[in-house]
């Protein structure tokens, strides 16, 4: 196709100067058919071309599609049929054709077939879309993989993310709590994946909710949507978005104290780009949004509850497994049923009015206090023995100077002896009141178990309540001195 100063010269030389055609065409190097073509138009144009008659193209045509569709279930998007394959299994068939007439019946076959995308229109408030991301950070010194949640608002482009050390529903719950909660609203319509997270099953185009997702839709009364299986362009802002936020914020490799810290670091990033960050109007992110967010929906009055309730039972043992990692219980709970709350980075185990809280275990860890045992450590010198580093580093000091003091004069299976019994009075009168009376027991580096036993029945006789007048007529049996007589031994010197 000409350039418009050469369709200039051609009309040029033959309309206003007289030149024949064939002297025009000569002068200039073109055909005499490019002259008239632009005798009758005045602007370059590219013709239709003209379908080519193509004999091998059509002989090997239906022959490729038969290939093409006897392969279709043993293929998979990377172990596609390529036109180098394709021309091989050909010519195995005797079919004379060559390798560039197959790439171009493969490309034009891919061009036909390729979807055709429908430019979108979003307004303010009315739609966000949600994914995550794998991330790598370095955490003390070490580097993890890291999935990070981000939250991206069509409209305004306002951006939320977190990182997890998990890709979990109960991440995934938490990241919509932390948004919410960030953005000051809630978008009427969020677009997903069908993530296992929100989704048990696809049947005939329709969506099965999980229950505990259905819950969150229900606290904060958004739209669900979802992408179509296998087709994640169906929300390629938030995937872009992602790939952009990896690949500004998060190189080189951030590193911190925590997954909390680097998250909070990355997202003041994010707020602070939005005050400069402009669209092709000239508005910038903040701007946008301060418009969108008078069009989201209100925040509930409370949050929702992340954490996934799980019912447990207490082993005989006083445990319970939860995802293939174990927590100790109190021992009064063994044989029992609890509720354990997991959350993103802590699990909370309830029974009753009691509670206990651990830091999440990966899989196949243990969290196990040896506080929950106190009772049956009382009556178990030998177990006492065998875990009292662990017990004595829960319960800090005097108790590690005591054993210390214990081990050096009497050796270890007597000093666990004398701790069992003194497990037993923290049982009890309990482990601040014990701790006390250690101290000062401990003040001259002696072990005076006596003065225990005394500082003990003082500090009971303090805690006394008045007794009612009522009551006043019964006669309660106390506690005597001589009743410690079984936890004392000689003062160590």
């Amino acid at each position: 196709m000409l350039r418009m100063d050469q369709v200039h010269v051609i009309r040029h030389k033959v309309l206003v100067e007289g030149l024949s055609i064939r002297k025009t065409a000569k002068d200039l190097g073109v055909s005499r058919n490019t002259v008239r073509r632009y005798l009758k138009r005045s602007e370059p144009a590219r013709d239709e071309p003209r379908r080519r008659v193509k004999p091998v193209t059509d002989e090997a045509g239906p022959k490729i599609e038969q290939i093409l569709k006897d392969w279709d279930a043993r293929t998979t998007r990377k172990q596609r049929v390529t036109g180098t394959r394709l021309h091989r299994e050909l010519r195995k068939q005797d079919v004379d054709v060559g390798l560039t007439t197959v790439r171009a019946y493969l490309r034009e076959k891919r061009r036909q077939e390729a979807e055709v995308f429908v430019p979108l229109v979003y307004r303010p408030g009315e739609v966000a879309q949600v994914d995550f991301f794998e991330v790598a950070v370095e955490i003390a010194g070490q580097r993890i993989k890291a999935w990070m949640f981000l939250i991206y608002c069509m409209y305004s482009g306002r951006t939320f993310t977190w990182l997890y050390e998990r890709c979990d529903q109960v991440s995934f719950f938490d990241g919509h709590v932390r948004a919410f909660a960030h953005l000051g609203g809630i978008p009427w319509r969020l677009v997903y994946d069908n993530l296992t997270s929100a989704v048990k099953k696809v049947v005939r185009g329709e969506r099965d909710l999980n229950g505990r997702f259905r819950a969150l839709v229900s606290h904060y009364l958004f739209e669900p949507s979802f992408a179509r299986p296998g087709e994640g362009h169906d929300k390629g802002g938030v995937e872009s978005r992602g790939k952009g936020v990896r690949l500004s914020h998060l190189v080189p490799i951030p590193r911190g104290s925590s997954l909390d810290a680097i998250s909070s670091e990355l997202q003041a990033d994010l707020d602070q780009e939005s005050h400069w960050k402009r669209d092709i109007a000239g508005r910038t992110v903040a701007e946008r949004f301060d418009q969108e967010a008078l069009r989201m929906r209100p925040l509930p009055a409370r949050h929702f509850e992340a954490s996934r309730v799980v019912c447990v039972r207490v082993s005989s043992s006083s445990k319970v497994q939860i995802e293939s990692a174990e927590y100790s219980a109190p021992s009064t709970w063994a044989g029992q049923d609890a509720t354990a709350y997991v959350g993103v980075d802590s699990i909370r185990l309830s029974r009753h009015d009691e509670e206990v809280v651990f830091e999440r275990a990966r899989k196949g860890g243990k969290q196990i206090r040896y506080r929950h045992y106190l009772p049956e450590l009382a009556r178990k010198p030998q177990a006492v023995r065998q875990v009292a580093v662990e017990l004595i580093r829960e319960l800090g000091e005097p108790y590690d100077q005591l054993w210390r003091l214990l081990v050096d004069t009497h050796g270890e299976k007597q000093a666990a002896r004398t701790l069992s019994h003194i497990l037993g009075a923290i049982v009890d009168h309990g482990e601040k009141e014990v701790a006390a009376a250690l101290e000062q027991s401990l003040a001259s580096d002696r072990v005076d178990l006596l003065a225990l036993g005394r500082h003990l029945q003082a500090s009971t006789q303090i805690l006394h309540v008045p007794i009612p007048a009522a009551l006043a007529g019964y006669e309660i049996e106390t506690t005597s001195l001589d009743d410690f007589d079984h936890l004392l031994m000689e003062p160590v010197q």
